[in-house]
């Protein structure tokens, strides 16, 4: 198919975020060049203000308008427990789930040597320097269950544990309704190895 130059364009850089494929690129694009015009005026106008707006959290990493971040300033959240991320959409995640009230640590990312990212590419000087302030008892790692998430958490535990601190992970196991016949193996070694008396 034939593209004009600017929906060629258009389509090219919707393809570049995250979870668009090449189809959705397309619809994208000629939903927006055929919209009003206000809807592509106020999609780039928010893209320009969370770009000016947004920066990072001189405490926590996490994505804030206000440094330090709401989380970081509220009082009632725990200082004594940090619960360590890999990325921003993780902390909404978790606290959807209503069950942590902590501070939390965004390390942007995890470990992966195959793709050159090293622990100087990461929050971890800063998450080292938290811990040394005082004050913290237990740092939770809640990183991925993939094989990129395990070796970030293998090497802050042995970071931070040379610091005095309490390291736990957070448990994986199954999902509330599921049956076990669905669930991968690892997901059931994990939930194994997570098990709690009863």
């Amino acid at each position: 198919m034939q593209y004009t130059r600017s929906i060629r364009r258009l389509i090219e850089e919707l393809g570049k975020l995250p979870g668009i494929g090449p189809k959705t690129a397309q619809r994208l694009a000629y939903h927006l060049a055929t919209a009003p015009p206000e809807v592509s005026t106020n999609l780039a106008a928010a893209i320009v203000d969370a770009r000016e707006k947004l920066r990072y959290c001189s405490e926590c990493a996490n994505i804030t308008e206000d440094d330090p971040c709401a989380m970081c300033r509220d009082e009632r959240r725990s200082a004594r427990h940090i619960c360590v991320v890999e990325q921003p959409r993780d902390v909404v995640a978790l606290e959807k789930a209503h069950g942590f009230s902590g501070r939390y640590h965004v390390l942007h990312g995890s470990l992966s040597p195959m793709e050159g990212v090293g622990p100087e590419r990461l929050t971890i000087d800063r998450l080292v320097e938290r811990v040394r302030g005082g004050g913290v008892e237990e740092v939770i790692l809640a990183t991925n269950a993939s094989l990129e998430g395990e070796a970030t958490a293998l090497y802050l535990a042995k970071v931070l544990k040379n610091l005095g601190v309490r390291v736990s992970r957070l448990a994986f196991g199954l999902p509330v309704g599921s049956d076990l016949e669905y669930a991968d193996g690892r997901t059931l070694a994990r939930a194994i190895e997570g098990r709690r008396e009863v």
